[in-house]
């Protein structure tokens, strides 16, 4: 497995909405095919490039990681680097979550990458040993949720 992995899903919906998403970090829990995610830290607020947010995790035991904004041009790319907290933060982490929103026939072409090409050695390897294999298949449940909500929020009255 190489140090990428990308799944991507045409979204009935334009980018707006879909960025909107991802660029509150109080709705990734929401968003989180993984079930790993928890919250976000208090306060937190719309990503932009160089923001800083904590998210509280769990994979059998909990933790926390921080992330920052490493790209961003509004409504077409973000993403962020995420390196656990404290001391543990220099020597696991450095991944890069992101999206791209591509305007496509019957909506929004949404893809999002996995990117370990910066983790340290050690992590890259612990990570594509154990995450890897199930990486993939939670980025395609992630896009589905993404749908499920920005097709909910639009399908409610307005005014």
């Amino acid at each position: 497995m190489g140090d990428i992995v990308s799944v991507e899903r045409v979204i009935p919906a334009p980018p707006e909405p879909i960025f909107d998403l991802l660029a509150d970090p109080a709705r990734h829990r929401e968003i989180d095919g993984s079930g790993t995610v928890r919250e976000a830290s208090e306060g937190s607020q719309r990503l932009k490039l160089g923001s800083r947010f904590g998210m509280s995790m769990k994979m059998g035991v909990p933790y926390s990681m921080v992330s920052e904004v490493v790209e961003f041009e509004e409504g077409r790319r973000i993403a962020w680097q995420t390196r656990g907290s404290g001391r543990l933060g220099s020597h696991a982490g450095g991944r890069v979550w992101r999206y791209e929103l591509e305007p496509a026939e019957g909506g929004t072409c949404v893809r999002e990458s996995w990117d370990v090409t910066e983790e340290s050695w050690l992590s890259k390897w612990l990570v594509k040993l154990t995450a890897s294999k199930q990486t993939a298949g939670n980025m395609a449940k992630t896009l589905e949720r993404i749908e499920q909500i920005v097709a909910g929020e639009g399908s409610g009255p307005t005014g």
